[in-house]
């Protein structure tokens, strides 16, 4: 079977499991998108999750991307998507800023403040999440729901006028616990229902929270946003 049929029965075995998991929850299809986590996966990859209707796409570092973006100039149609959702260093911000349609993963004051100068001077309005970590690996990135900084960040994000505040994101911890996965999620709709109080001029609207093996309780715990890599791509191709 080649990757072309075989990636179009992965797409809907998992549109499939997502209608049921927002029919679980109450909510129609429409209220989560599907991301496709395309990194590590070639230009090709990319253009075929294309042709199968897919505009939204996560990559992990600027340097990959901006490798394959020559192949995908011709490929990615208007009104598509690609999102930064891995770690990004502040010395990185400009080049993020230029590359990609959204930075998912904003942890610091200091990284939002660098992207506003980035996209002033690109003169684009960039949409960001903030990251917040709710596991205690200490590999993960992210703001602490009880970090002084994150209230900073708030609290200067009004007048950053060339950022744009979508929501908030999270990973789960990583030990395959399906009841650690759910109280992180819990933990993320339930900060973001606080600061839509807290902070009335900003927008808290998308929650991006669940991958591959996670995403059904992301959803049922009110996740508007999965990133979906694996189970649509298969397993990432190992390096040479």
């Amino acid at each position: 079977m080649n990757f072309v049929s075989t990636f179009a029965e992965s797409l809907a075995r998992l549109d499939d499991r997502i209608a049921a998991a927002c029919r679980r929850s109450g909510r129609p299809r429409s209220a989560v998108r599907l991301m496709a986590v395309s990194k590590t996966h070639p230009a090709e990859a990319i253009a075929i999750a294309v042709a199968a209707g897919i505009s939204l796409f996560g990559e992990n570092r600027v340097q990959e991307f901006e490798a394959k973006r020559p192949g995908l100039r011709s490929l990615i149609p208007a009104g598509a998507e690609i999102h930064l959702i891995g770690h990004l260093q502040s010395n990185k911000s400009a080049r993020a800023a230029e590359l990609f349609d959204a930075v998912d993963t904003v942890d610091s004051l200091r990284l939002a403040e660098r992207l506003q100068e980035a996209a002033a001077r690109f003169s684009k309005t960039l949409p960001i999440f903030l990251e917040i970590k709710l596991s205690p690996e200490s590999t993960k990135s992210g703001l602490e729901p009880d970090d002084p900084e994150l209230t900073a960040l708030l609290e200067r994000l009004p007048d950053l006028r060339h950022l744009a505040l979508r929501g908030l994101m999270t990973i789960a911890p990583l030990d395959d616990k399906p009841r650690s996965a759910r109280t992180c999620f819990r933990q993320l709709r339930q900060l973001r229902d606080r600061l839509v109080v807290a902070h009335p001029l900003l927008d808290f609207s998308e929650l991006s929270m669940g991958m591959s093996g996670d995403f059904e309780t992301a959803i049922e715990e009110g996740s508007t946003l999965v990133r979906i890599g694996s189970a649509l791509f298969g397993d990432r191709p190992q390096p040479r």
